[in-house]
């Protein structure tokens, strides 16, 4: 298969695999009160629950997945992903109390990891060369999906009942493993198709090589930040807008903001990453990112706080198509699926533990010492990035 029909394939299946993830968990609390009978009293606990199981239990998941699928075959396990993902799309449409809703969501973190079968796939079909646009554009497009999905949730909830978006999210990854069934085919073998050691063979071994661990534990820290200020980013909107008419909109309108521009920003920060160096992508978009981050907290008023979100979506865009680059040029090829599942394990971790940092700052300092503080953890990172990979000049891989 061409490489250049790949990125195409694959890219509608991650906006589709985006879309229909973010256009039902922002809903889950209104989900629980008005469908599953939860009370105001406990929503936020069942909330909670059934947000981070799912996080939990693919973090365990993604690195047997991995190992699974360099074994296995990479389409193979994107089949899985997708037809579980829509299966759990569909129960999570037809249960009857937050129970069931937790199960579901359990059952959904055991199936997950389409998306680091997605990198493993594209990592393989693109020309080095292109290695960076081709990333850029598949992390784009997932951002991307995250300004879609809830706009398009929050319309098909107020048409036809909030059970709708479950059944629309589980036939758009239905739709995603008949492309994975009849159109993708496997990745070409690696030149050098040389069978995994034993010790190769455990996905933990990757978690020894010293660039691969420390870019996982960038990727955790990176994906704390996200997740230190999405749970609490509307109500700061809200409270900056003050009595404003359509607070709501207002609010939406702001918190997309990043999304838009991280969806637009995203490949051209691939196509800097592989002209200059991915390191130095990485280490700038996080310097930008983090500088912007530590003055957010600063305004008083929507309109420049607004200014601010579109300029870290803007620089915070390169640093996952950069890190997946690095990561991608420093594995062998028989090893792509299990140091992506490896990776995804880790922004799981960052995914649930990024929710719990911010709600200790929030209460004990308040939520304006949450935008210094997700700040200063990106800046740091950059420090770290520049001093062990830009000051050193290490190369890149010649193969």
């Amino acid at each position: 298969m061409n490489w250049k029909a790949a990125l195409a394939l694959l890219t509608c299946n991650v906006l589709f695999m985006s879309a229909s993830y973010t256009m039902l968990i922002p809903f889950l609390p209104m989900y629980l009160t008005l469908e599953l009978g939860v009370d105001e009293a406990s929503v936020n606990l069942w909330a909670g629950i059934t947000f981070s199981v799912t996080f939990l239990v693919s973090a365990v998941m993604a690195p047997i997945w991995g190992r699974i699928a360099d074994r296995k075959g990479k389409r193979l396990m994107a089949m899985r992903a997708s037809f579980l993902i829509a299966v759990s799309y569909f129960l999570g449409g037809i249960v009857q109390t937050p129970e069931q809703l937790v199960l579901v969501r359990l059952f959904q973190g055991f199936a997950a990891g389409l998306w680091p079968m997605d990198l493993a796939i594209i990592t393989l079909y693109a020309p080095r060369e292109r290695l960076g646009l081709c990333l850029g554009i598949m992390q784009g497009t997932l951002t991307a999906g995250g300004v879609v999905g809830p706009l398009l949730g929050g319309v098909l909830a107020e048409a036809f009942g909030m059970r709708t978006s479950f059944y629309i999210g589980s036939l758009a990854l239905f739709i995603n493993f008949l492309a994975f069934t009849f159109i993708i085919k496997e990745p070409p073998a690696p030149a050098d198709n040389t069978p995994a050691s034993a010790e190769e063979a455990n996905p933990w071994h990757l978690w020894h090589i010293p660039i691969l661990r420390a870019m996982m534990i960038v990727s955790t820290l990176a994906q704390m930040v996200i997740f230190i200020l999405q749970p609490v980013l509307t109500t700061y909107i809200k409270y900056l807008a003050g009595n404003i008419r359509n607070v709501v909109l207002a609010a939406g309108v702001v918190f997309s903001l990043g999304g838009i521009a991280g969806a637009v920003a995203a490949p051209l920060w691939g196509i800097f990453g592989a002209r200059r160096s991915y390191f130095v992508s990485m280490c700038l978009a996080m310097t930008l990112a983090g500088t912007l981050l530590t003055l957010q907290g600063i305004p008083e008023t929507l309109v420049p706080f607004a200014v601010m979100q579109f300029g870290i979506g803007l620089c915070a865009a390169g640093v996952q198509p950069s890190l997946n680059a690095v990561i991608a040029q420093h594995t062998p090829a028989h090893l792509k699926g299990s140091v992506f599942g490896m990776l995804f394990a880790a922004q799981q971790v960052g995914g649930f533990t990024g929710p719990l940092l911010g709600g200790i700052v929030a209460t004990y300092l308040g939520m304006h010492f949450l935008f210094p503080t997700a700040g200063a953890i990106l800046l740091t990172l950059a420090a770290f990035v520049w001093r062990r990979y830009i000051k050193r000049k290490v190369p890149a891989p010649s193969t």
